[in-house]
């Protein structure tokens, strides 16, 4: 968690932004986080990143046309310092993956002090809004990052035709109806880059959750009408995921580009509902294998099997990614399924 100075300080460096710049991670952890903050005053622009976790010099071109007088990064796991010297911005990064070391910014993370500390971003958004009207994001964003908040008895109360009663996380994640407001943040975030930014526009407009999942108003139809059709997608490929699964410890489901990538939620879904294994959900695209894996120390495992490998991937310790090049797809395959077998003798 941020201390109560840190919270005091971001609090001041946002109140006197004029034209904040957000980069956050295009996850539901990220877009999140990204609303609770801007929803603070509604000033400046986001930007997200979709297609990589490396906040990277290419992104400079950015800082320049939007101008910004400040920049906030939110739940992005690897910034350049080439990136962070050419933004020449006041400059703030607040995360939770493995602490990295760079100049020139002002980093917050609860694992530079705890290294086993496990705070999704928007839990820490949260400390510095404390909007009452954006509780549901906030409960929605740390839920998606498998974190169940130390809030959640008021979410209830507030919230209970989301969430009846407190239950343990896989519970209250896969088998309640918190289950659909998670996977919106995720989901409205699929399709046309068009679409994606409108629906992301029209969200922090939106007043609370029942005006999207009762369509109370012309925005709230907008979105609800856009999750059901991608959601409807989720579940034809989920239902496809599930018959992959065998006795074999390890669960591999392999589909193309040709359909709508919903590798983390297919992966968080698996793992939810067969503990025991280890999952691995890849995309074949652009000549590469686009993996979530997930399974207790699987980084470790994947870190093993990459071995010799042309791919990389990181992580926490029990839910990661990995880019593998497809002509050594079946390489990575068999050094993997070896030493999930070596942890089993």
């Amino acid at each position: 968690m941020l201390t109560d100075k840190q919270v005091v300080f971001l609090r001041e460096e946002l109140a006197t932004a004029t034209n904040p710049l957000f980069f956050y991670d295009g996850d539901a952890d990220g877009l999140t986080s990204f609303l609770l903050l801007y929803r603070i005053h509604r000033e400046g622009k986001g930007v997200s990143l979709t297609t990589t976790s490396n906040l990277n010099e290419s992104f400079l071109r950015k800082v320049e046309e939007l101008n910004p007088d400040k920049i906030f990064i939110l739940d992005i796991p690897l910034v350049s310092q080439e990136f962070l010297d050419g933004a020449k911005r006041p400059t703030f990064w607040i995360d939770h993956h493995p602490p990295q070391d760079r100049k020139g910014v002002h980093y917050f993370n609860p694992r530079i002090v705890d290294p086993s500390a496990y705070i999704p971003t928007s839990r820490m958004a949260w400390q510095i809004s404390e909007r009452g009207e954006d509780l549901w994001i906030a409960a929605a964003g740390s839920l998606a990052d498998w974190h169940m908040p130390d809030f959640i008895d008021h979410f209830i109360e507030r919230y209970p035709q989301f969430l009846p009663e407190k239950s343990d996380l896989t519970t209250t994640v896969f088998k309640s109806p918190m289950g659909k407001l998670i996977k919106f943040f995720f989901f409205i975030q699929k399709g046309p880059t068009s679409e994606v930014r409108k629906s992301i526009k029209v969200l922090t407009r939106i007043t609370s959750p029942a005006e999207i999942f009762e369509e109370q108003s012309a925005a709230g139809k907008f979105l609800f009408r856009r999750f059901s059709l991608i959601n409807q997608k989720y579940e034809d490929v989920l239902l496809k995921a599930k018959k992959a699964v065998t006795r074999s410890k390890v669960i591999l489901y392999a589909y193309t580009e040709q359909e709508w990538s919903f590798t983390v939620n297919l992966a968080n879904e698996l793992i939810a509902l067969y503990p025991t294994k280890y999952v691995i959900i890849a995309r074949q695209k652009s000549g590469e294998m686009k993996c979530s894996l997930r399974g207790k120390n699987v980084l470790a495992v994947l870190q093993k099997a990459l071995l010799g490998i042309s791919g990389s991937g990181g992580g926490h310790d029990d839910a990661c990614g990995a880019v593998i090049k497809e002509e050594d797809w079946d390489t990575f395959f068999r050094n993997f399924k070896e030493v999930v077998q070596t942890l089993s003798e």
